[in-house]
C-alpha cells in the first residue's frame, strides 16, 4: 500500500504486534508448538560473539557466519516505537496483525504441507575473488579434475528423474550416509554449513535451493541436475547427474568435479579420491535401484 500514498512520505517507521517478547520467549512458544521439551536456558554473565557463534554453527542448521551478527544483535532491544508507528499511514489490517503464537502455526503448516516458499538457506554464499565466474569462459585458467562414472539400467526415465530430485536431506545420498555425515560434521567444525541445512521440499528441486552443503546450480528437468558445493573447501566442487537415452535403455552419468586452489587443492582432491571409491559406486548403483523399485510399485 505504499506505492499507492497520495504523497510521499519520508520518515522511519516502526511496524510491531500487541507482544513484546523476550528471546528466550519466543524460543519456548515454538518449542510448545512444535511439540519439543521446555527449553533450559542458562542466562551468562557475559557475551561472546564469536564462541557462542561457533557453538550455534555446530549444533544448529545457522552457519557460523550468520550466527555471528545474530548473537550481536542479542543486546539490542527491537521494541516498536509508538511515536514512530505506521498506523497513521497505512490502517492496519481489518483482522489485525498475526501475532507470534500464529506466525509460528502458520510457518509450521506451511513446512507440513511442503509450502515453503523460500528458506533462510536459499540465500547464496558470496563467491571468493579468486574464484571463476560462472560466466567466464573455458580459457579463464581453470583446472578442473573430474570423477566420472556411468550405468546403463531399463529404469524409466521418470522413475530415475525422481529418484535423482529427491536426493539428500531426510533421504540421503544413497550409501555411506556416515561419510556424508562425517564430511559435514568437518565441515562444522571449520565454520561451514554442514548437513543440516536439508531440503526446501522433499521431492522437488529448482534453481537456487539449498541441499544440505550443496546448491542448485543448474536444473534441466527430467535430465540433468548440476549441484554446486557450499562447504568450505581449497576449491570449488561440483556433481552432476545425467540421464540420457541410449539403444531404448538409459544411461546415468555422475560426475564429480572439483577446481583446486593451488597446490592444497590438488592434495586434497587425491587425498579424497579414494573415499570416492566407497561413496559415488554405491551411490550410483542404490539411486538405480529406487528407480527399479518405484518402475515395479508403478507395474
Amino acid at each position: 500500500k505504499a506505492a499507492s500514498l497520495p504523497t510521499p512520505v519520508g520518515k522511519i517507521c516502526d511496524i510491531g504486534g500487541k507482544e513484546v517478547l523476550s528471546y528466550a520467549d519466543m524460543m519456548q512458544k515454538f518449542a510448545k508448538l512444535s511439540g519439543l521439551r521446555k527449553r533450559w536456558i542458562i542466562q551468562v554473565p557475559v557475551l561472546s560473539p564469536k564462541l557462542s557463534s561457533l557453538w550455534i554453527g555446530f549444533v544448529t542448521p545457522v552457519p557460523t557466519s550468520l550466527a555471528r551478527p545474530l548473537v550481536e544483535s542479542l543486546i539490542s532491544e527491537v521494541v516498536a516505537d509508538p511515536a514512530k508507528s505506521i498506523d497513521p499511514i497505512i490502517a492496519p489490517p481489518p483482522e489485525g496483525f498475526i501475532d507470534v503464537e500464529g506466525a509460528i502455526k502458520l510457518a509450521l503448516s506451511r513446512i507440513a504441507d511442503r509450502d515453503v516458499i523460500t528458506r533462510w538457506s536459499d540465500a547464496a554464499y558470496p563467491t571468493a575473488p579468486w574464484q571463476k565466474a560462472q560466466g567466464d569462459p573455458d580459457w579463464a585458467g581453470e583446472m578442473v579434475l573430474r570423477d566420472r562414472r556411468e550405468s546403463k539400467t531399463d529404469a524409466t526415465a521418470s522413475s530415475l528423474w525422481q529418484a535423482i530430485e529427491s536426493i539428500g536431506g531426510e533421504s540421503g545420498w544413497y550409501g555411506a550416509d556416515w561419510l556424508w555425515y562425517l564430511r559435514g560434521l568437518l565441515d562444522r567444525f571449520v565454520g561451514g554449513v554442514g548437513l543440516r541445512r536439508g531440503r526446501r521440499d522433499p521431492l522437488t528441486l529448482r534453481v537456487g535451493d539449498s541441499l544440505d552443503f550443496w546448491r542448485v546450480e543448474e536444473i534441466e528437468r527430467g535430465v540433468r541436475l548440476k549441484l554446486y558445493a557450499e562447504m568450505v573447501l581449497p576449491g570449488k566442487a561440483w556433481l552432476e547427474f545425467t540421464i540420457i537415452e541410449s539403444e531404448g535403455r538409459r544411461i546415468v552419468r555422475q560426475e564429480a568435479s572439483f577446481s583446486p586452489r593451488g597446490l592444497g587443492g590438488q592434495l586434497y582432491w587425491y587425498f579424497v579420491l579414494p573415499f570416492h571409491v566407497f561413496v559415488f559406486p554405491t551411490m550410483l548403483r542404490n539411486l538405480i535401484r529406487k528407480a527399479n523399485r518405484t518402475d515395479y510399485a508403478n507395474s
